[in-house]
């Protein structure tokens, strides 16, 4: 009796306390995972998250696909960090971030670029989807409320794109 009760009576708190570690793993490799692939500014997929994303998504559809990648650049942004500083530049940068992703459609993917430059890739869209996106999103990053020091501020995106049709990859696009 004694050689079978003492295992399951240590076992089992051993069990649980692997259990507890095991998940507190998981949950630390899922914030590593998210810090890795996420800018910590903008909360958009960072450059290299964002084109391995795009590249995966272009090689898995083959030649039947279509989509449009967006390059966006916030106008004037240098005069904004020489005007209130490089945190209120930060704060423009969060800004014209949730203003992007506020009119995108499931499945579309924003990263930052570096700097000021965002980038958006519209799967499954066509040229004048692409056209409506570009417009939503300048509209939505001009419509935004920015005002360092209780003085309003325009915001302001220039936005270049390409649209594909068939196979592709993402440094040709």
């Amino acid at each position: 009796v004694v050689s079978i009760v003492t295992p399951i009576l240590l076992g089992g708190p051993s069990v649980l306390f692997i259990m507890i570690g095991q998940e507190r793993l998981r949950a630390a490799n899922a914030q590593l995972q998210k810090l890795a692939s996420y800018d910590f500014l903008t909360d958009c997929l960072n450059r290299g998250a964002f084109a391995a994303k795009v590249g995966a998504w272009l090689s898995e559809r083959g030649s039947a696909l279509n989509g449009a990648l967006l390059m966006l650049d916030a106008d004037n942004f240098k005069s904004i960090n020489d005007l209130y500083g490089h945190d209120v530049g930060d704060e423009a940068l969060v800004i014209i971030a949730r203003s992007i992703r506020s009119v995108l459609r499931e499945g579309d993917l924003v990263g930052r670029m570096g700097g000021e430059e965002f980038g958006v890739f519209l799967p499954n869209a066509s040229e004048d989807v692409t056209t409506i996106m570009a417009e939503r999103i300048r509209t939505a990053v001009n419509r935004a409320r920015f005002a360092p020091g209780s003085e309003p501020h325009a915001l302001s995106v220039s936005i270049g794109g390409a649209v594909f049709a068939g196979h592709t990859n993402f440094a040709e696009l």
